[in-house]
């Protein structure tokens, strides 16, 4: 399977959660993440808590390597 395919059974990211995915790839807190996206730091929670049910991600380091595959770049 390319590093760039998911699982066919595993749900899609949705844009917003590819952002969040995106900025915390690149380094940033959450609470940056949330400046930069114009919403709450419990809103990037929820959305990477969204992200870690659709794949598994339960590290940072998990994080950054789905973003890669994902296509995840900076927006």
């Amino acid at each position: 399977m390319p590093a760039h395919s998911r699982p066919e059974s595993a749900p899609a990211l949705s844009l917003r959660e590819r952002q969040v995915l995106a900025h915390i790839a690149a380094g940033l807190s959450h609470k940056q993440v949330a400046r930069r996206m114009g919403i709450s730091v419990h809103t990037v929670s929820t959305y990477l808590r969204r992200i870690r049910n659709k794949r598994s991600a339960p590290t940072v380091a998990h994080l950054i390597r789905l973003s890669l595959t994902e296509n995840c770049g900076p927006r």
